[in-house]
């Protein structure tokens, strides 16, 4: 079974998109008609807009060639895509630098690359049959456009279910004027993990349409029955925390039979970028012996709050800074109400490494949650009554498999019927009205969000069963913007909609 696309037209030639590029990137959108009534991706508006921001002319080229891989998962080897590597190399880029990443197609479908987190040029965003078409299998695209803001990014596919693949990794955009104080950075990747091992993604979308009949009797059991998970359950999610089996959770592209090893000193102040480039699972992730300092949410500073753990929902990043005590250390990311973990070691002195089941107290104390965090007033948005106020229910149920907003399952081809239209220079306030039983990390893009009352500034955040997150955020970046649960198998249910700039 292949992926199933957004669209179905993909290109046919080596081509490159960016600034000072509108008329290859003409072409290759020529099957993603867009509507009158919207800012085309292609709209001069949208090259006006990045022309705006601040260059510093530098380039920082890389190339992406996304390939069949097997990843050894401890002797278990699993049949995958990959850009070489899982996760890929670290990209790093400093704010108004212009990026420059070739994407090789060297996969048997097509593929794309969106830059998660980033509030580029909409033309780059790659969302087939709505920013761009996809790459074909044998193809090429230079994807190009200026980093506006510092922060933890990453980047993976935009086509079906390849997110729960290979296909990932970590976009680094430094401050040139960074105020934190510390002596080394960590770049620290979880994932939840069955491509080659158990199934495909493919067979698990298909699988999950199938629906999942309610169990009686099962309350804190949790139990695998095909590839579905059944029994999850958190307080901290509200319920049902995720329903897709995973054999493994892994740190780094390592599961815990052979964990990624942090060797450092006594002493030593760490910044560790935290991301969950998982498809169903939650994190809450600790190291023991060890307080943490989240520092940012999602890119943008929060003010500084101490934590023994964090929470990530999938998509979200945070930075926590810590100082490291003498010895050998467990950094342990539970795979929330799934009783598995992914697991890594922090060595700084002697000892012997604790085993990956080792009972952790920090991840029962106090956890960080994105919402309870606060934006510090440089990144907050200024005061100002909205000018719109849009509202999105999110529907559905895993019973039938019907995950929409609005009851409106997402349709690239019907641009206008997914859309809620905005105009440039609004202030516009979303809220999301959870209807379901179920938790949803929802992402939007080309932008950040600010939560209401001072919270952080965000471009993944977690709607629980039941209640609603209303956002604020500018409208400054012209274009069609996908906003979407970041439960892959949620999204490909139909959890997907468009913000649309109006003509």
């Amino acid at each position: 079974m292949t992926e199933r696309p957004f669209l179905n037209a993909p290109m046919t030639r080596r081509a490159v998109l960016g600034a000072g590029l509108a008329g290859a990137a003409t072409v290759l959108f020529a099957a993603c008609t867009p509507s009158p009534r919207y800012i085309s991706p292609t709209a001069a508006a949208v090259g006006s807009a990045e022309a705006a921001w601040n260059s510093t002319g530098r380039i920082v080229a890389t190339s992406l060639h996304a390939q069949t891989a097997t990843l050894d998962l401890a002797g278990t080897p699993a049949s995958t895509w990959s850009f070489g590597s899982i996760p890929a190399p670290v990209i790093r880029a400093s704010v108004g630098d212009t990026i420059e990443a070739t994407l090789a197609n060297g996969l048997p479908e097509e593929t794309t690359i969106h830059w998660h987190g980033v509030a580029l040029r909409n033309d780059m965003d790659g969302v087939p049959g709505v920013t761009q078409t996809s790459v074909a299998a044998g193809d090429e695209l230079t994807y190009r456009f200026i980093a506006p803001d510092a922060g933890t990014y990453w980047f993976h596919p935009h086509v079906g279910t390849q997110l729960d693949r290979g296909l990932y990794g970590a976009l680094i955009i430094e401050d040139p004027n960074e105020p934190l104080a510390y002596d080394e950075e960590w770049v620290v990747i979880f994932d939840d993990w069955l491509d080659g091992v158990t199934a495909t993604p493919p067979e698990v979308l298909e699988e999950l349409r199938g629906g999942m009949a309610p169990m009686e009797g099962m309350e804190g059991m949790v139990m695998p029955m095909g590839n579905m998970l059944m029994g999850t359950n958190s307080d901290l999610l509200g319920g049902d925390s995720g329903d897709v089996f995973y054999p493994h959770y892994l740190v780094n592209g390592r599961p815990a039979r052979d964990p990624e090893t942090y060797t450092s000193r006594p002493g030593m102040r760490v910044r560790i970028r935290m991301i969950n480039a998982g498809s169903d699972t939650a994190f809450r992730v600790a190291l023991g012996g060890h307080r943490l300092t989240i520092t940012h949410s999602d890119g943008f500073p929060v003010q500084p709050t101490e934590v023994d753990g964090v929470l990530l929902g999938m998509g979200e990043r945070h930075d926590v800074l810590v100082t490291l005590a003498d010895g050998v250390f467990p950094l342990v990311a539970e795979a929330e109400g799934k009783a598995e973990r992914a697991f890594a070691l922090v060595r700084t002195g002697a000892g012997a490494a604790p085993e990956s089941n080792v009972v952790l107290p920090e991840l029962r104390r106090n956890i960080g949650v994105g919402s309870a965090l606060r934006a510090v007033d440089s990144v907050a948005l200024a005061g100002k009554a909205p000018d719109r106020e849009i509202n999105v229910k999110l529907t559905g149920s895993m019973q039938d498999f019907d995950w929409a907003f609005d009851g409106v399952s997402f349709d690239p081809a019907e641009i206008e019927r997914n859309t809620r239209g905005i105009r440039s220079g609004e202030r516009v306030r979303v809220r999301f009205e959870n209807t379901t039983t179920m938790w949803h990390p929802i992402h939007l893009h080309g932008h950040t969000f600010q939560l209401l009352d001072g919270g952080p500034r965000k471009d993944t955040s977690i709607v629980l069963p039941g209640e609603t997150l209303t956002v604020d955020f500018d409208a400054n970046n012209p274009g069609r913007w996908l906003f979407h649960c970041h439960n892959i198998y949620h999204a490909e249910g139909g959890m997907t909609g468009l913000i649309s700039y109006e003509a």
